[in-house]
């Protein structure tokens, strides 16, 4: 059963992470270059989805909340589904600088 308390603290992070703010410490390093960017998404996104799994895993032995395994895989999700958006545009991107004549 998911207590109050459980639910309570679950919503707070899920707002927390669905707007995060933008500032001076989220901006770019200056020089930081495109694929570096990319990288980084990716690889926080790798990092998300495998907390995600450790969730799932605790759950399973009976040591985590599902209210906490459903926050992590959500969170897992909107990071991947962030970085295939990102992905699609550039392969469009891509394609269309392709069938620019010379």
């Amino acid at each position: 059963m998911i207590t109050a308390l459980a639910a309570a603290k679950a919503y707070a992070a899920q707002g927390s992470m669905a707007m995060p703010s933008i500032g001076a410490a989220d901006a770019p390093k200056k020089g930081m270059d495109f694929g570096a960017l990319v990288r980084s998404a990716m690889t926080d996104t790798l990092h998300q989805t495998r907390a995600a799994e450790t969730k799932m895993a605790q759950q399973a032995a009976g040591k985590a909340e599902l209210i906490d395994v459903v926050t992590a895989i959500s969170s897992a999700e909107a990071s991947l589904d962030t970085v295939m958006a990102v992905r699609d545009q550039v392969i469009s991107a891509y394609q269309e600088i392709m069938r620019m004549p010379i």
